[in-house]
């Protein structure tokens, strides 16, 4: 009988732990939403994947990036605007000059945040060494690779809300 509780509970727990951790609530519901899962991959020394739940809002220019853990609980916070970035997770918050340098200490590596936008919008848009596929898109999917310069990198997205 003891082995049938302990599944039981477990599953009670994880129930009670995904109820109460709420994803952050849209603060500009006039603004470009997206939401999904998204993965990463950069082939870097070391390799670094980066695998999350995730709520997008905003535009290249201004906007954040909340990344969620697998029980909907906030792992890290990106925020950026015209001269600043900011990077808020488990280590505190960090302060960058731009997004592009907040991915780049960050990743290792640049992502092409304008022709993201772009992307997502449905429209094609040209970032040097990065190859879209947009193909997918309305089913949505959204898939990305660079291959120069190196790192080799690549971005998937399963989009399952968007407002553009």
């Amino acid at each position: 009988m003891r082995r049938l509780l302990y599944p039981i509970q477990l599953m009670v727990l994880l129930a009670l732990l995904a109820g109460c951790a709420q994803p952050a609530l849209r603060p500009d519901p006039t603004a470009s939403f997206w939401q999904g899962r998204l993965a990463l991959r950069v082939d870097s020394q070391p390799v670094q994947s980066l695998s999350a739940s995730f709520e997008l809002q905003g535009s290249a220019a201004r906007g954040s990036l909340l990344l969620l853990g697998p029980l909907g609980q906030a792992v890290a916070r990106l925020d950026w605007q015209p001269g600043r970035a900011s990077l808020s997770d488990s280590n505190g918050v960090r302060r960058f000059d731009s997004i592009d340098d907040l991915l780049t200490q960050s990743l290792g590596t640049t992502l092409p945040v304008s022709a993201l936008f772009e992307w997502l919008a449905g429209r094609e848009a040209v970032a040097p060494g990065w190859q879209a596929d947009l193909s997918e898109l309305k089913q949505g999917r959204l898939g990305a690779r660079r291959v120069q310069p190196a790192p080799v990198a690549e971005l998937r997205l399963l989009i399952e809300q968007a407002t553009p």
